[in-house]
């Protein structure tokens, strides 16, 4: 069992699930199959409860598994699906704890953290391993060494490497250097001070990845490797770069993949990064821009679209295309109209839940609609182009979500029936992938290519198959059903450049290296836009 531990120091937020998923890109390019696993301090069971703005995104995995947006850049750079066994919190592990006590699996033993909280922690790190089937996993810490939520996961892991032996798990250490504008210069102290903290707990880091705003000079490189005792090899610079795909290739500038490899006794390889290089190229020689407005209701923080703005970019990037995404909130184009809507070749409208900003979406659905602007919907952009189509071409001005308004007459969108009496938030909607049909000679088969297809899911509401007929009637097309035909999963307009929806979340399975094709067709056809 080999295992690579991410921790980090100084500041929180300075990407640390970037470092683990570019070290799982490298080791994937040197031939390796790799797993990944983050355990987080916070108390929630998963982050399908928290609030957007506050978290970001929630990120569904195939198997239905609500995670936070870190398990996205794993699967992104590492372009392999993650599971269950990907995402941690403490809220979960302390969950399994106290329903094993509760069975008296503890067989009246007083359950301590450091006894049985920590073993759980090694246990799931070693079940994640074996049932993935993978060759290296890496296990990322979530917070900031020093966390006082975070101890008992930084003492696992120091067991961890104790039972397997240091030859099978490494440490990578995640600092920040800041820079002092008054003497102009980075000041080390505060890493130096990490990576104390980090022994003082029992563990020694074999990796140093320096982050900072910044080009590291040699100098700081030499410093750090002299006051925390490392080889200079193992000090990896990591300035902040104009794209996140830059990473894992500067990484190997520094050969991490060689250190990492020698340090976990694996024999070296060749490593190769051409196809991460000609990403970087495109990103580089993009000169065209285009300009998506996103419409939604949590565009205070663009992370709570990260996967959806990913999925946008790299597409346009292969085409040599720089996206440029403006996050218009629907609750102002209430207020000031669709003109805030003038000069966009495409228009996003992404998921989200409750009523506030729902009419705003809807005006920009209509003027998408009636000005033949390329419009993409996201599982809610999917509701809403329906909504929109009633009101304004099948005559309904009521026409509305159950979800909205529970005692409308026209509820174009009702929930579904498996969700009715369900009460409980967490872990309860329409989770992870399904199957879906498409129809043949539909918009929908030409951009996929193929007449079946399968998406992951987040919702509880869907199309009301009573207005079925009378949409399809005037032009709107239910271009995608479950397989047996009772849910609507993708739908599209008629006589329209391109205005297509999915109930399901596309962007979940869109990679840097393979686009997804509803955002390949979106971006082709803005170009003529």
């Amino acid at each position: 069992m080999k295992v690579i531990c991410v921790t980090g120091g100084v500041l929180s937020g300075i990407g640390k699930g970037i470092t683990g998923a570019s070290i799982g890109a490298i080791l994937k390019a040197a031939g390796y199959q790799i797993f990944m696993q983050k355990f987080d301090g916070y108390l929630n069971v998963d982050p399908g409860t928290m609030n957007p703005i506050e978290h970001g995104e929630v990120f569904v995995t195939d198997d239905g598994t609500e995670t936070d947006l870190d398990i996205g850049h794993y699967e992104r750079y590492i372009d392999t699906n993650m599971t269950k066994n990907s995402s941690w919190t403490t809220g979960r592990i302390y969950q399994e704890i106290f329903e094993r006590e509760r069975k008296g699996e503890y067989l009246g033993k007083t359950v301590q953290v450091i006894s049985h909280v920590a073993s759980l922690v090694k246990e799931k790190i070693k079940e994640g391993f074996t049932q993935s089937g993978a060759d290296i996993s890496i296990v990322e810490i979530g917070g900031t060494v020093g966390d006082m939520e975070n101890e008992y996961l930084i003492e696992s892991v120091r067991q961890l490497r104790q039972e397997l032996g240091a030859e099978n798990v490494v440490f990578v250490h995640l600092v920040y250097v800041p820079y002092l504008g008054a003497s102009k210069e980075l000041k080390t102290k505060p890493a130096q001070n990490s990576v104390r903290d980090l022994r003082s707990r029992g563990i020694d880091p074999d990796i140093l990845v320096v982050r900072a705003d910044m080009p590291v000079e040699e100098d700081i490189i030499r410093k750090l490797s002299l006051m925390c005792g490392l080889p200079i090899q193992c000090v990896i610079p990591s300035a902040t770069v104009k794209s996140i795909y830059e990473v894992p290739v500067n990484y190997q500038k520094h050969v991490l993949g060689n250190t990492l490899l020698q340090a976990l006794h694996f024999p070296q390889t060749q490593i190769d990064l051409s196809k991460w290089e000609q990403l970087v190229d495109h990103i580089q020689n993009a000169k065209e821009v285009k300009k998506i407005a996103m419409v939604g209701k949590y565009v205070s923080l663009e992370d709570a679209y990260y996967s959806l703005n990913e999925g946008l970019k790299v597409a346009g990037y292969r085409k040599d295309i720089k996206i440029q995404i403006d996050f218009v909130s629907a609750e102002e184009i209430e207020k000031q109209g669709t003109d805030m809507l003038l000069g966009y070749s495409g228009i996003c409208v992404p998921g989200g839940f409750g009523t506030r900003g729902i009419e705003g979406m809807v005006m920009a659905a209509q003027f998408a609609r009636e000005n033949k602007i390329p419009y993409l919907g996201i599982c809610l952009g999917s509701q809403i182009m329906a909504i929109e189509f009633a009101r304004n071409v099948l005559g309904y001005p009521d026409a509305t979500s159950e979800e909205f308004f529970p005692d409308a007459q026209h509820q174009v969108i009702h929930l579904m029936e498996h969700q009715k009496g369900i009460e409980k938030k967490g872990g309860t909607m329409r989770l992870g992938s399904y199957d879906c049909a498409l129809t043949k000679g539909s918009l929908a088969e030409k951009v996929y290519g193929k007449l079946q297809i399968a998406e992951r899911h987040r919702h509880r509401y869907e199309f009301n198959n009573a207005y079925r007929p009378e949409f399809e009637e005037k032009g709107f097309l239910i271009s995608g059903t479950s397989l047996d035909g009772e849910l609507a999963e993708v739908v599209e307009i008629k006589d329209h450049p391109y205005m297509i929806a999915t109930q399901a979340h596309p962007e979940l399975k869109s990679r840097p290296l393979h686009p997804h094709p509803l955002f390949v067709g979106f971006i082709e056809a803005m170009k003529g836009g």
